[in-house]
């Protein structure tokens, strides 16, 4: 039973999507998967803006308080024989403590406890051997490691012919501003631009406005963590209302991106290739067609479309 989204993936690109019995929250690809029982909830509000979900998570944290609930109940019930979470992060998805936690409650679930680490992309595909040495299809992980770094090898090897690595900062968070870390700068990189924030296989750093408008990138691309486009939207009007917006060079040029980090950026599995792409096509579209605009990635907010909420 995985119990964040991107174990979930790891679990059907491996070929055993047929014996998940139960999702958490987030799970929701591919989609056959929303059938699943959900076994975990948030403990804060996710509707709320930016600013209000920062604040509420940095009161539960400084309290020694989780972010997630996993349903013991729901455990017993199900009884799965293993239970794949994570301790990367206890802000981003289902924690390896959460799930300690609800195991206690839930006698009677003899379940083996696989535990991912992703930080930066070596990290994932370690990640895929774990899940794939817990349930015995050693074979299927390798040849996805081989499936996965093959497709992002040969797009590098295109983004590498360009002209130019424009500078880029990748938004994991938007208020505040956060950039994106841990795999994030490494997929910049490998799609052909210079990552001006965050560092690789390092958590992802809180930043400022003074930070980037100093940096001035040529290209912004928000990739916030849990929102899909729609959403992304949304929440760009509180940065489009700036002061320091408007001088932005990225904006004057429009060059800036909104994109489903929900789905690809923020998703530590296979998808990654996409994610990898979807940063090749906003920095080279001279050498990548846009196959995943509109899906992925969508232009807005430069000198020629301000989009909605951008008066």
């Amino acid at each position: 039973m995985p119990l964040l989204s991107s174990a979930t993936e790891i679990v059907h690109a491996l070929g055993l999507g047929a014996f998940q019995v139960g999702r958490s929250h987030e799970c929701d690809f591919p989609p056959g998967v929303l059938k699943l029982p959900v076994c975990t909830r948030p403990t804060i509000d996710v509707n709320g803006s930016s600013a209000d979900i920062d604040r509420e998570v940095k009161a539960r944290v400084s309290s020694a308080l989780s972010i997630y609930e996993v349903d013991s109940e729901r455990l017993r019930s199900l009884q799965p024989t293993h239970i794949i979470t994570q301790t990367q992060c206890k802000v981003c998805a289902v924690s390896l403590d959460d799930v300690e936690r609800a195991l206690r409650d839930a006698l009677g679930v003899e379940a083996q406890v696989v535990s991912l680490e992703p930080y930066a992309l070596a990290d994932i595909w370690k990640d895929i051997r774990r899940v794939a040495a817990a349930c015995g299809v050693e074979p299927a992980g390798e040849q996805l490691i081989a499936e996965l770094t093959e497709e992002m090898e040969s797009i590098q090897a295109t983004a590498a012919r360009a002209g130019s690595r424009p500078s880029i900062a990748a938004l994991e968070w938007l208020d505040p501003l956060m950039a994106g870390g841990n795999w994030v700068p490494e997929l910049i990189e490998m799609a052909g631009g210079q990552t001006v924030f965050g560092v690789a296989g390092q958590h992802s750093p809180w930043m400022t406005w003074d930070d980037l408008v100093r940096v001035d990138p040529e290209v912004i691309a928000a990739i916030p963590c849990g929102f899909d486009l729609a959403r992304t939207v949304k929440e760009m009007a509180a940065m489009v209302r700036h002061p320091d917006w408007k001088g932005l060079r990225a904006v004057r040029s429009d060059r800036v991106f909104v994109c489903d980090g929900n789905q690809f950026m923020n998703r530590p599995g296979p998808r990654l290739v996409e994610s990898l792409r979807i940063f090749a096509e906003i920095l080279h579209p001279d050498l990548f067609a846009p196959s995943m605009e509109g899906t992925g990635w969508e232009r807005r907010y430069g000198k020629v479309t301000c989009g909605a909420g951008c008066s």
